[in-house]
C-alpha cells in the first residue's frame, strides 16, 4: 500500500516537472521573441538614423555647418534612443524572469505540500510504541520547513535588493551622461 502511494505521488511529480519545464520553455520562447522584436525595431531605427547622418554630412558645405552636427543636443537624443532600448529590454527581461520565480515558487510549494502529505501519510501508518520517535522526526521535519521557508526569503529580498542596484545603477550612469553633453554646451557658450 505505502510503495504504491509512493509511486503515485512519483509519478505526479514527475508530471507536474514536465508541465513546468514545458511553460518555462514557452516564457523563454517568448521572451527571446520580444526580444528579437525590440532589436529589429532598433536595427531599423539606427539604419535610419545612418542614413541620415550620412545625408546631412554628404550635404555639408562648410565647417561651421560641420559644428552644426557635433552639437550636445545630439549625444543627448542618442543617450535617451539607448535609455528606451535599455528600458524596453530591461522590461522584457524583468517580465520573463519574474514568471520564470512565480513558477518557481509555485512548483516549491507544491513539492512542500507534496512532502509534508507524505510525511502525514507515513507517519500515519507507523508502529504501536514508535510515537516518541514520530513526534521527534515530525518535529525536526517541522523546523526544517521553518529553515527552509527563511531561506526562500532571505534570496527573494536579495533579489529584490539586487534589482534596485542594477536600477539605481543604470539610473546613475544615464544622469551622468546626460549631464555630460549639458556641461559641455555650456564650455561652448562661453
Amino acid at each position: 500500500m505505502f510503495q504504491t502511494q509512493l509511486n503515485d505521488q512519483i509519478s505526479q511529480a514527475q508530471a507536474k516537472a514536465v508541465e513546468s519545464a514545458k511553460h518555462l520553455a514557452q516564457v523563454a520562447v517568448e521572451s527571446a521573441k520580444e526580444l528579437a522584436e525590440i532589436n529589429q525595431a532598433a536595427a531599423k531605427d539606427a539604419l535610419a538614423a545612418a542614413q541620415d547622418a550620412s545625408a546631412q554630412l554628404l550635404s555639408i558645405k562648410d565647417a561651421q555647418q560641420l559644428s552644426t552636427l557635433a552639437q550636445p543636443e545630439v549625444a543627448q537624443e542618442a543617450a535617451k534612443y539607448a535609455a528606451a532600448y535599455q528600458a524596453k529590454v530591461s522590461k522584457v527581461v524583468r517580465n520573463g524572469n519574474k514568471e520564470v520565480a512565480q513558477m518557481i515558487d509555485a512548483s516549491i510549494d507544491d513539492a512542500r505540500d507534496d512532502l509534508v502529505k507524505f510525511v502525514k501519510e507515513a507517519t500515519k501508518t507507523a508502529p504501536a510504541g514508535s510515537e516518541a520517535y514520530v513526534s521527534a522526526f515530525k518535529t525536526a521535519f517541522e523546523s526544517s520547513l521553518q529553515q527552509f521557508d527563511q531561506v526562500r526569503a532571505t534570496a527573494t529580498d536579495a533579489f529584490a535588493n539586487f534589482e534596485k542596484s542594477v536600477d539605481a545603477a543604470l539610473a546613475n550612469i544615464q544622469g551622468q551622461y546626460a549631464a555630460k553633453p549639458a556641461k559641455k554646451a555650456a564650455k561652448l557658450a562661453s
